[in-house]
């Protein structure tokens, strides 16, 4: 169910937000209806919405046995029932009926602190005009952005530089050295590949898509040629600011025997190597795709949103597959020391 922006400016503290950041979250709230006696969640749980009550009543439960009533249009009513993690009550509908607003936790938290820091008058990357920030709200929403941790939100701004640039400008080439990474923040722009001995356009991007990680993260040369379709405005980060502000968050590590554990449990385990390298030697029980292929071939190879432990030779490109994938909506995990590493733990736990 939508939400309106008006319902949103009665909360805290989105009331105190720019109309059009409100927009930005109504846009993505959910506004859902309970019954008398439904449990919206109980003491323990452990999930990613802020949660508002805009209408009915509600029992919170603690485990030491005291019980509080929070009641929509209260004085406390406009502020999100406690957000910590995990639950510290269970939340019971007393009313005939209840709705509640859901506005996922770190997208919102991210939201915020955008809002905040753009105010100062100084700050180069606040444009008033309506629509100009749309960048900046997709790519805060885009699930390999979502991990940034907020703090690092300030730094990642800060290290970007903007760019004009013409239609038809090639930004970069396939086989180049990395060197920048780049967000669209105004045009349109299209990448190509050299498959079967021709280049081929293989994706789009507008507005808030960011291209360039791949190459950074694995340290490898550019594995695609992006093409301006539009003139416009780029934001560039050097690689050293992209190492120092982005890698790190982005990328879930774990050590083989973690590795090991969620294979156990369901999850994917992919080669992002070589198929030649797969070939002479791999994991037992991994699907090989390729990184340059990651993108193409994964959605008809693993189930979307499914699990993914991913490894390579030393973790360079395990790295970057972790990106590609988390941008994709798939929970990735990169498995430290690569293929080495995991065979070093089977030969240890093998008895002699």
């Amino acid at each position: 169910m939508p939400v309106p922006v008006a319902e949103l400016a009665k909360l805290f503290p989105l009331d105190s937000l720019r109309p059009e950041t409100r927009e930005q979250l109504a846009a993505v709230a959910t506004a859902i209806l309970y019954q008398r006696k439904e449990v919206l969640f109980r003491a323990g749980d452990i999930d990613e919405d802020t949660i508002y009550l805009t209408e009915g009543e509600l029992r919170c439960d603690y485990p030491d046995g005291r019980a509080v009533a929070h009641v929509a249009g209260a004085g406390h009513g406009r502020y999100a029932l406690n957000d910590a993690v995990p639950r510290r009550f269970t939340a019971t509908v007393t009313s005939a009926r209840a709705k509640v607003v859901q506005l996922e936790r770190r997208f919102m938290e991210k939201v915020i602190t955008w809002d905040q820091v753009t105010r100062d008058p100084g700050y180069r990357f606040n444009d008033a005009a309506p629509g100009a920030n749309d960048w900046v709200f997709r790519l805060l929403r885009s699930p390999a952005f979502i991990r940034l941790p907020t703090g690092n939100l300030e730094r990642m701004f800060r290290s970007f530089e903007e760019i004009p640039v013409r239609p038809s400008e090639v930004i970069m080439r396939e086989g180049d050295a990395p060197d920048f990474f780049y967000i669209i923040r105004e045009g349109t722009a299209s990448v190509s590949k050299v498959l079967d001995g021709a280049p081929q356009v293989v994706a789009y991007l507008r507005e808030g898509d960011a291209f360039g990680e791949d190459a950074l993260l694995a340290n490898v040369p550019r594995n695609a040629t992006v093409r301006m379709l539009q003139g416009g405005r780029l934001m560039r980060m050097s690689r050293d600011a992209f190492e120092a502000v982005l890698k790190p968050p982005m990328v879930s590590w774990v050590l083989p025997a973690e590795a090991a554990r969620l294979v156990k449990e369901g999850a994917k385990l992919v080669d992002v190597r070589m198929p030649e390298e797969f070939a002479q030697r791999a994991i037992a029980g991994a699907v090989n795709i390729p990184l340059y292929r990651l993108r193409e071939d994964t959605p008809n190879l693993v189930e979307p949103g499914h699990r993914v432990v991913v490894y390579c030779n030393t973790g360079e490109r395990s790295a970057a597959a972790a990106f590609i994938l988390n941008a994709h909506d798939y929970p990735v995990h990169a498995m430290h020391g690569g293929l080495g590493a995991m065979l070093r733990l089977q030969s240890a736990s093998t008895p002699a």
